[in-house]
């Protein structure tokens, strides 16, 4: 029994087809099936059902086959870790972000990154802080850009603040809230709110804005362009960050809001932005290599033409 057969087991169970299996893993179906024969022989039982046409893994084909998934992307993270380890011309990075900083920090970290190292396999997830949280504990990532406050005060985060992002809230030109001199908070809640998911301290804001218990804004969604659109095309409010929307404020496409009972000033309207990793594991070269880009970049003033 070795790796190889395993993989080909895994292929069987997944196109359901000797032929088809062959083809993927790009071997002949003769040596196929002696391969997939070999193992039976090795087990001393039949691993799939001939008789049923979909080729279903018998009792004892599942339990080979739960085995053999963790051995295959077991050997495969071992591969990559040391890859990771030793050279920075090989291997995998692969972290996180929000919404808001994929909109502009992180493209451009990710293309310094690129052309240092154009060897390397980036795979990058973006997501609410939540889902990127759940992501860094499964091992999926290594580490996520986003809001850091629900992570600080966790032993299991190691965290590192970047610059605040100011938060804003806007509309689409002709909106019906521009025909008046002075906004209230009031007024923004005749109209939907649109937004990525909140940190708990917006959304306590909110809530205490609307005389409610809780707030759940009517969209959400953490794609930026989406948002874009529905504030663009509806008479929704947007809430997100000034450097995410402040291009599109800046040529007029987008009307920033002003509540003349909310001060300008208040922390929790800004996304504390930081990254995030797990305490007491060692990050790879490709991710401590991204993660200096990012600090790099963050400490330097936005170029002209993303500032609007």
């Amino acid at each position: 029994m070795d790796l190889r057969q395993l993989r080909y087991f895994i292929a069987l169970t997944e196109h359901r087809s000797f032929v088809r299996a062959a083809e993927a893993m790009g071997i002949t179906q003769p040596a196929f099936s002696r391969s997939i024969q070999g193992l039976e022989q090795e087990f001393g039982c039949v691993l799939v059902d001939r008789a049923n046409k979909d080729l279903r893994p018998t009792p004892e084909g599942q339990v080979v086959l739960q085995h053999a998934l963790r051995l295959v992307q077991g050997a495969a993270q071992l591969s990559s870790e040391v890859l990771q380890m030793t050279k920075l011309d090989a291997g995998e990075l692969r972290f996180g972000c929000g919404p808001a900083p994929a909109a502009e920090l992180v493209p451009r970290a990710l293309a310094q990154f690129v052309n240092a190292h154009p060897k390397v396999h980036t795979r990058l997830q973006v997501d609410n802080w939540e889902k990127l949280s759940r992501a860094l504990n499964r091992e999926e990532v290594e580490f996520f850009v986003a809001d850091i406050r629900h992570f600080e005060a966790d032993p299991n985060f190691q965290t590192q603040a970047l610059t605040p992002r100011r938060g804003l809230f806007f509309c689409r030109p002709g909106h019906p809230l521009l025909a008046k001199d002075s906004l209230s908070t009031n007024d923004m809640f005749d109209y939907p709110l649109a937004t990525s998911l909140i940190p708990p301290g917006v959304r306590k804001l909110l809530a205490n804005l609307s005389g409610k218990t809780d707030f759940s804004p009517q969209v959400q969604t953490e794609h930026l362009p989406t948002l874009l659109r529905v504030v663009q095309d509806s008479n929704a409010i947007g809430i997100g960050t000034e450097e995410a929307f402040s291009s599109y404020i800046g040529r007029g496409e987008l009307i920033q809001l002003h509540w003349r009972n909310l001060p300008t000033n208040l922390d929790s309207l800004s996304a504390r932005c930081g990254i995030v990793s797990r305490s007491g594991y060692r990050l790879s070269p490709a991710a401590r290599a991204m993660i200096e880009t990012l600090i790099t970049l963050d400490r330097q003033p936005v170029p002209q033409e993303l500032a609007g």
